[in-house]
């Protein structure tokens, strides 16, 4: 069996020219990989679906969230998502209807608060499925369709400022700063992960290994 951890590449793509392409499958982690449980199993168009079934569940055996993405397209299935709703978020900053900052606030003090609960189909399940659909039919004739990145986002990459890594993205980020946002990161993450224990009973938090020589995952991950 051979695995690609890339989310910016097809699976498809990456198995042409290799004779025994049914081997090749996605097995795509999630950025801090060894904090959020979620991974991805990715089928191409060769490959063997019996495979993608066993590495499902040899991760699931490992303290993982698989889930079985049974179509190679591009994003697979939660950086679609996330996507999607990062496209609406930077068209709306385009738009000047919120700023960065209240952006970020929407997603983690609304609906974003809730989907430590419930993801978005069960969540309509629990607020009643025909609001949704009349809400739907209201705005999604007004949602961003754009099929290029949001002005907002190419005019940082033009300008260099990229984030952390450069030290400015859409807010400074000085050294201080920069370690003391990482620290508040990483605990939330460690404590949403104690608290969805006792709905994954495989998955324990993992224990502090800041002070220990252990590798942490790094990488170019969504």
């Amino acid at each position: 069996m051979l695995a690609s951890n890339s989310s910016g590449f097809p699976i498809s793509a990456i198995a042409q020219g290799l004779g025994t392409a049914q081997r090749m499958l996605g097995l795509h982690f999630f950025m801090p990989a060894h904090l959020v449980p979620l991974v991805e199993v990715v089928l191409g168009e060769r490959s063997d679906p019996a495979l993608g079934t066993w590495l499902h569940a040899f991760m699931r055996g490992c303290g993982s969230v698989p889930v079985l993405v049974k179509k190679d397209k591009p994003g697979f299935l939660a950086n679609r998502m996330q996507h999607a709703l990062s496209r609406e978020a930077f068209a709306l900053i385009d738009e000047g209807i919120a700023s960065p900052e209240d952006v970020d606030a929407a997603v983690r003090f609304g609906f974003g608060f809730r989907f430590l609960a419930a993801g978005p189909v069960l969540q309509r399940d629990h607020a009643g499925i025909e609001v949704h659909t009349a809400a739907a039919a209201t705005m999604y004739p007004t949602l961003s369709n754009t099929d290029v990145p949001a002005q907002a986002l190419r005019d940082k990459v033009a300008q260099g400022q990229l984030g952390m890594k450069t030290g400015k993205g859409f807010f400074d980020w000085p050294e201080d700063r920069k370690r003391a946002e990482r620290t508040r990161y990483d605990t939330l993450l460690r404590q949403g992960l104690a608290l969805l224990a006792s709905e994954l009973p495989t998955i324990e938090p993992p224990t502090d290994t800041s002070q220990t020589d252990t590798p942490t995952t790094t990488g170019a991950r969504a």
